[in-house]
């Protein structure tokens, strides 16, 4: 328990203090791919795939890491995706942005965070597991996609970098936008660690790294597989509930971690204070939450876990997930905010 605890505590608490400084938010990324036609997020979320992907691939191959690979249901990892990137966008962040603007003291992402939890228990181990098995029951296929077509998985990853590196190049040979700054308030180790900005680039290769080193941190607990958040959640919650220890696992201890990590960095920073969403927010805190959870547990994981996580080792599902979920993202982004300003404009 204390390896476990330490390795998943330290990963999470890592990760969550670099999502905090550096306002790292999928949500947010990609909605701005669609309303304001801004792709830096998303190259940096791709930056950070292909680093864990070179790595963790290499550590695979290497027999470090176990074989990940498993059946998935497609009908389940396009539904539930999309439903799960509608989700994130009424909740104001997805599930690892949830987990650190709680932390930040954001009450929404508190409410957004409990019915997050709970949707996902009641869908894998509680009221509604009937209606998860019957989804997961269709198109089921294995998500080890290079295994299926007999070619080697390096391709893939010979693919993914040399377009990371393209979008990269050509983006940063943009002419820079210069911002004003503040003069910096502190010196030193402190400086850098809560004043400082940080380019979403950096954040992306940072949090590459992060996303590789849980592989074989988990592994040494005999769990396969990396950063993965809706499944710790549900058991965090379960776990409150029945009291059953053996379901602190180092993904429990990994999601405690990002709130500690974002805690820290909050206060460090004075960003952290208690904010009170008006009712209309926590409607959608609510609605969103279990959309989240819902769709999370149909497509067997999240931003992290389907997103980042899965898309490293090539699997059909992470990129059928991905590409799902930021269909759902933009489809709920029209109906918040691109249909109700151009009611306005017609006014």
């Amino acid at each position: 328990m204390l390896v476990t605890l330490i390795s998943g505590g330290l990963v999470g608490t890592v990760f969550g203090f670099v999502l905090q400084r550096t306002r790292f938010c999928l949500t947010g990324g990609f909605r701005d791919m669609y309303i304001a036609k801004n792709n830096t997020v998303f190259y940096a979320f791709l930056i950070a795939i292909t680093v864990q992907s070179i790595g963790v691939i290499s550590l695979i191959q290497l027999g470090i890491v176990s074989n990940p690979y498993e059946n998935y249901s497609i009908l389940g990892a396009v539904l539930g995706s999309y439903i799960f990137g509608i989700g994130i966008v009424l909740a104001g962040g997805c599930a690892t942005g949830t987990w650190y603007r709680a932390g930040e003291g954001l009450i929404g992402s508190w409410i957004a965070l409990f019915f997050y939890m709970l949707s996902a228990a009641s869908m894998k181990s509680g009221l509604l597991l009937p209606l998860n098995e019957k989804i997961a029951s269709y198109g089921v296929v294995n998500e080890d996609f290079a295994g299926q077509l007999g070619i080697s998985v390096w391709y893939f990853v010979l693919v993914l970098s040399a377009v990371t590196s393209f979008l990269i190049v050509r983006d940063l040979r943009k002419p820079a936008k210069k911002a004003a700054t503040l003069p910096p308030k502190y010196q030193g180790l402190r400086h850098y660690l809560f004043e400082k900005t940080y380019p979403k680039y950096w954040a992306g290769f940072v949090i590459g790294l992060i996303a590789l080193a849980a592989w074989p941190a988990s592994e040494i607990t005999g769990r396969v597989g990396g950063l993965g958040i809706t499944t710790p959640s549900a058991h965090l919650i379960t776990y409150i509930v029945t009291g059953d220890s053996s379901l602190l696992n180092w993904g429990v201890f990994l999601v405690l971690g990002i709130f500690l990590g974002s805690f820290i960095a909050a206060k460090g920073s004075g960003e952290f204070r208690w904010r009170l969403p008006n009712l209309p927010t926590v409607g959608k805190s609510v609605v969103g939450g279990i959309l989240m959870g819902v769709g999370a547990s149909w497509a067997g994981g999240c931003t992290i876990g389907n997103g980042l996580t899965a898309t490293a080792v090539m699997s059909s599902k992470g990129w059928i997930a991905l590409l799902l979920t930021i269909l759902g993202v933009w489809t709920a982004s029209y109906f918040s905010f691109v249909k109700p300003n151009l009611k306005k404009g017609e006014k």
